[in-house]
């Protein structure tokens, strides 16, 4: 009978649970399976036992991740990707944004330090990119470029807000010529012109190893 009690314990706190509807069926096929017990062995009364709350809970905690994913708690994105925006003045003037930049990417808030470190890796990534440049691959070099120039854009904005007054414009400068050679390098190499590719990319990577030495 200990058993039994036991049973009808957990099925009583379970139906407190909102949003399980499915728990009250599960609970008569319970009872069927606690008369069972205590006509079997007691080796098989703890494995149909067991399976019998496996079951439960599998239902249930389907219904529970259900229910969470439609609730607004940070950890799942149920509608479009946000649109970022940027704060400092890194935008080209003439435009209004940036040509390289690629939208429908989820921009994660890592943290100032967790740009910082982002910023210096994809740095040290791009100065890799010189390898491919010539090689027939125009559109893998334009597309990783891109992205993480874009990674990049939104980090340098993220460290310029929440840096020092006195930080403020030297990396506000850094960060605009860093994407003006961007943003020249990505039409050279849609345009397929090799010669202002290789001339644009060897500005653009001593301007990518001062951030490197930045942001160190």
């Amino acid at each position: 009978m200990a058993n039994t009690t036991n049973l009808n314990i957990i099925f009583e706190a379970l139906s407190l649970i909102p949003k399980i509807h499915n728990v009250l069926n599960y609970q008569k096929k319970a009872k069927t399976v606690s008369q069972e017990i205590q006509e079997n062995s007691p080796a098989k009364t703890t494995r149909r036992l067991a399976l019998g709350l496996a079951t439960i809970a599998l239902f249930a905690n389907s219904s529970i991740g259900n229910s969470v994913a439609e609730e607004n708690n940070g950890f799942f994105i149920t509608g479009p990707l946000q649109v970022p925006s940027v704060s400092s003045n890194i935008i080209n003037k003439e435009t209004g944004t940036r040509s390289f930049l690629k939208k429908g990417m989820y921009i994660a808030n890592i943290g100032t330090k967790g740009r910082i470190h982002r910023l210096k890796r994809y740095a040290f990534d791009l100065l890799a990119l010189g390898d491919l440049i010539g090689s027939d691959a125009w559109n893998y070099v334009r597309k990783y470029l891109r992205i993480k120039s874009t990674f990049m854009y939104y980090d340098f904005d993220e460290v310029i807000t929440t840096a020092e007054v006195n930080e403020k414009q030297p990396l506000t400068d850094l960060a605009n010529r860093l994407f003006d050679n961007v943003e020249k390098l990505e039409d050279a190499v849609k345009k397929k012109n090799l010669p202002q590719t290789q001339t644009c990319y060897q500005e653009t990577t001593t301007i990518l190893q001062e951030v490197m030495d930045r942001m160190a």
